[in-house]
């Protein structure tokens, strides 16, 4: 009995009360009658979506051969039964793909619906954009429009934003689950978003039927699962649920829409469509007496019409103006002022929702940076006006109107009280307003500093209507004593830490303010009002605020509560404004955070110097990448030695910073440092440092003699471990030792993961091709391929065999040579060694276009685009072997006669073969003024006189007439005359294929 059944039996036999058990996804196995019985109860458990999951989970597992080796899961009848059962539950759903979006993950519903078009017949490795869906069967069609629906809406869902969970200590383990369902979740979105525009069309075709349409039932699924040799075209056809063409219209135009809404963000006519699609959903609805099998959000559909008119400037509305209608004229007519009168009427009838309103002033914010002039007042005014209506409502007021508070002058003041006046509808005011409006009054006298504005806002009649006496008072008595303490601390500062304390505002608005400043003083000023207000930890009000790892420890170690948040808040914020390069900003909050701990902490001040180290190194390097070519100081390099030999003990260390080290000293070539004068000890006990040490001392020594290679030889033998992993025999049961490989575990110095991360660190052109040569050699062995081999700089210097290449990783090692190579083209893409690296990787996996793209990518680069003859060390015979293949391959025949007279031998077999092919897909003819061997002009004279094509058979005569081409001229003619044809025909293909 297994364990689960044992449960079960436990359960059921014991004394006490218990909830009911839940079904078993094998029990639907053995009773075919279960799953329309356990659909029908009105709470199952487990519940629809449950059910599809456990389904294709079970049929979807990989099987283990004889050997122990992982094979992909068994096409067999449990397999089949348990995708149908996933069938059937979504067909009790209706195929409501609302329910099936918020239920399942993307890889699940993918695996579903690819199930269900199998099982409807759709025709395999034929795209659905060339399938005519009126001459399908009605459920084989409507499968296709399902699955393009899906895709559609995937798109669209995928582009919003999402709260990432942060997972806490018991999901540790699911974390590389979770990144595997990640990476297939973005393999499939890059596939769907490839195919929109074939997804878009298939749905506009199925809008141009106008018969019904037929959907799959569990009845249907069970017809289709008892006559294994139906086609489609069975009665299950048409025994489907019977959806109405108008109901598919109406969800298609829907659906439809909303991918062009979010197209034309890029593409403004896809607004027009966008808004084309919605009214055809609008009109469809109003005509349809029930909406059974169309599912959408009618305010969504609202907001999708409101945002497509205004886009598109639709004057032509099919109802009354609203007051979105009337806004967006305003702004489109260039009429501020009338806005903003707009806006302040609109704080009486409070009919524009608040992020209508929002939304407007970042519109206005927009074409200020745009270099609109003269907005600036009209965005402080809509500013003004949103914060009163915030006001009114007893919302917070937003952190723009607050920094306007910072600066105020008398007009700005003037004009808040003005709308705050004009808000009120005095005879029908309410006692929660008026208290709102009289808690803004005083937030207002609190943020000013200066004493005639406050006087104009407490001397004003809406604040003597609105305070009671004693409030006035008390507020007037706080404002007179904060006056006298205002001239004393506006004297410059001398010290970081001689900053007091202004006056309390509300803590939401001060962590507001935390979140967004960046000056280190004002940053502890509101820390010290923060901690004058509450006693908690302020480091944790922003959950993007993230230091290392490494350092948490240290700094939650620091008893005094206000320094702990100052020093982590400031680490924080450094080290997100250098992932974002804003580097003057890092550099302010470090130094502050480093003048902070040196008088407590010798630990955290070293820490401090490591990381103000590594903001120097990664500054300098973000300058070199943008082309800078100037070399770094001599103090920052002496400080990255220092940093590398350095001894303290109980400090903790960043990994990345002795990595970003290594990489910075190869970078600028300090080869001479990292081969002579590392300390040994240093590099047994850093793996950067070894990889360092290895890359400069090979680099130095190349080309080198053969005995000079044992540097290369040691470097060879660190990067075979790395990809290497670790194999253990075990015994199976029948007695048979099979091979196991961990690849979670790396036998080499460094995983290759973090080995990857190291060289995409790496800038130096010498040490990325002594890279690149490496891994094409260990390719080439692990692939063990002679005829289709890459090919790079600098073989000869490796070994040219493995003694243990069963624990090579063949899939890493491919993976690593393609993700160097490309990484080694950013940085150059005019390197004609990587590039011919880079088109022989294509060439090896049958990427023929992008292969011969590449090519000539690499003789462009080193003949100023063909206009010298390309040097015969990169167009070697084997390179144009390989470009006349993939000439071949793709059918371009002509362009294959044209290639074979570059060789050193002209190959006449391969060209005159390729001329007899009669489905040539290039231009033919007119590549002929491209040859210059008589011979295969001949030949060509000689088929076309043959086939009867008399107009391509004078083209090849006039070529062949040509007097520069007569065999009689001096040698030097002829070749003049093949290198004006070579340049010129090497030109017509760049054309073609870059």
């Amino acid at each position: 009995m297994s364990a689960e059944a044992a449960d079960r039996v436990a359960a059921v036999t014991s004394g006490r009360p218990s909830t009911p058990l839940q079904t078993s996804w094998f029990e639907f196995l053995l009773d075919g009658s279960l799953l329309e019985k356990h659909l029908q109860k009105s709470n199952p458990d487990p519940a629809s979506v449950q059910l599809i999951i456990q389904f294709l989970e079970q049929a979807s597992k990989p099987s283990v051969n004889e050997q122990n080796q992982v094979q992909p899961p068994a096409d067999n009848r449990r397999n089949r039964t348990l995708k149908l059962l996933a069938l059937k539950v979504a067909a009790h759903m209706k195929w409501d793909l609302d329910a099936l979006e918020k239920g399942l993950t993307i890889p699940v519903l993918n695996m579903l619906l690819n199930e269900l078009l199998c099982v409807s017949k759709v025709p395999p490795g034929v795209k659905h954009v060339d399938l005519d869906l009126s001459t399908l069967p009605p459920t084989t069609a409507m499968a296709v429009v399902i699955y393009n629906r899906w895709a559609i809406r995937t798109i669209v869902l995928s582009s919003f934003p999402e709260k990432q969970t942060k997972p806490g200590p018991h999901q540790m383990n699911m974390l590389s689950i979770v990144q595997q369902e990640k990476e297939m979740t973005e393999n499939i979105l890059t596939v769907l978003k490839e195919q929109a525009t074939d997804s878009i069309s298939v749905l506009e075709g199925a809008l141009q039927l106008k018969k019904d349409f037929y959907v799959h039932t569990l009845r249907t699924l069970d017809l289709l699962a008892a006559d294994a040799a139906a086609n489609g075209e069975t009665e299950s056809s048409t025994a489907g649920l019977r959806i109405s063409a108008d109901e598919l219209h109406c969800q298609v135009h829907y659906d439809v829409g909303g991918i062009f809404f979010q197209q034309g963000c890029t593409d403004q006519s896809a607004y027009r469509k966008a808004r084309d699609h919605f009214r055809q959903t609008k009109e469809l609805l109003k005509k349809l007496d029930s909406t059974v099998h169309v599912h959408l959000d009618e305010k969504r559909l609202a907001g999708y019409w409101n945002a497509c008119k205004a886009l598109t400037e639709d004057c032509d509305s099919d109802s009354q103006t609203t007051a979105y209608d009337q806004i967006n004229s305003l702004i489109r007519a260039r009429s501020y002022q009338a806005v903003i009168e707009a806006f302040i009427k609109d704080n009486v009838s409070r009919s524009l929702p608040n992020n209508f309103r929002r939304s407007v002033l970042r519109e206005f914010l927009y074409r200020v940076q745009q270099g609109e002039s003269g907005l600036d007042e009209v965005c402080h005014k809509v500013c003004v006006c949103n914060a009163v209506r915030d006001a009114l409502e007893g919302e917070v007021l937003s952190v723009r109107f607050q920094q306007l508070l910072l600066k105020p002058s008398k007009g700005m003041v003037d004009f808040i009280l003005e709308v705050c006046t004009l808000s009120l509808e005095k005879e029908r005011l309410s006692e929660t307003t008026r208290r709102n409006l009289a808690s803004f009054m005083k937030t207002l006298c609190e943020s000013l500093e200066e004493l005639p504005l406050l006087f104009v806002v407490s001397s004003h009649k809406l604040f003597m209507e609105l305070l009671k006496e004693e409030e006035r008072k008390v507020l007037v008595e706080q404002m007179r004593k904060r006056s006298a303490t205002i001239n004393l601390s506006a004297k410059p500062l001398p010290s970081f830490y001689d900053i007091p304390a202004s006056a309390s505002v509300n803590i939401g608005q001060l962590e507001q303010q935390l979140i967004l400043l960046l000056e280190p003083r004002r940053i502890r000023q509101i820390l010290i009002e923060l901690h004058g207000m509450a006693e908690r930890p302020f480091w944790r009000v922003n959950s993007k605020w993230e230091v290392p790892p490494d350092y948490i420890n240290v700094i939650l170690g620091i008893k005094d509560n206000l320094t702990k948040d100052l020093v982590y808040i400031l680490m924080a914020k450094g080290l997100h404004c250098i992932s974002i390069k804003d580097f003057a900003h890092a550099r302010q909050l470090f130094s502050a955070c480093l003048e902070l701990v040196t008088e407590f902490s010798p630990k955290l001040r070293q820490v401090m110097l490591n990381e103000m180290l590594l903001l120097e190194v990664r500054a300098h390097e973000t300058k070199a990448a943008e082309g800078s070519k100037e070399r770094p100081p001599p103090d920052l390099v002496s400080r990255v030695r220092g940093y590398l030999e350095m001894r303290i003990h109980d400090v903790p260390l960043r990994q990345v910073v002795g990595e970003e080290c290594v990489a910075f000293m190869l970078n600028w070539r300090e080869n001479d440092y990292l081969t002579l004068q590392v300390p040994p000890s240093l590099v047994m006990n850093n793996p950067y440092i070894k990889l360092g040490q290895l890359l400069a001392s090979t680099c130095k020594e190349l080309p080198g003699p053969k005995e000079s290679r044992r540097t290369a030889k040691e470097l060879w033998d660190v990067v075979v471990q790395i990809c290497s992993v670790s194999i253990q025999h075990k015994r199976n049961h029948d007695g048979r030792v099979g091979l196991i490989k961990h690849r979670e575990s790396s036998m080499g110095i460094l995983y290759r993961s973090k080995f990857i991360t190291f060289i995409k660190k790496l800038r130096e052109p010498l040490v990325l091709t002594t890279l690149i040569s490496l891994f094409v050699r260990l390719h080439s062995i692990v692939r063990d391929d002679i005829v289709n081999e890459v090919t790079a700089e600098h073989l000869s210097i490796w070994p040219s065999s493995l003694p243990n290449i069963q624990a090579v990783d063949v899939e890493a090692v491919a993976v690593t040579v393609k993700e160097l190579v490309s990484y080694a083209l950013t940085l150059n893409p005019n390197n004609q060694s990587w590039l011919i690296t880079q088109a022989d990787i294509y060439f090896v996996t049958n990427q023929y276009s992008a292969a011969l793209n590449l090519y000539l990518q690499a003789g462009a680069v080193c003949s100023d685009f063909f206009t010298k003859a390309v040097p015969p060390d990169v167009y070697t015979d084997q390179v144009l072997k390989r470009m006349i293949k993939c000439c071949s391959m793709m059918n371009c025949h002509t362009q294959v006669a044209v290639l074979c007279q570059f060789l050193r031998e002209v190959d006449y077999m391969t060209a005159f073969k390729a001329l007899q092919e009669q489905n040539s897909h290039d231009a033919m003819d007119s590549f002929y003024d491209y040859i210059w061997d008589v011979t295969i002009l001949e030949y060509l004279t000689h088929i076309h006189h043959k086939r009867g094509e008399t107009e391509k058979r004078q083209i090849a005569i006039k070529a062949i007439g040509q007097a520069e081409l007569n065999t009689s001229n001096p040698e030097e003619v002829l070749q003049l005359a093949a290198q004006k044809r070579k340049k010129r025909f090497l030109q017509a293909m760049a054309k073609l294929y870059f």
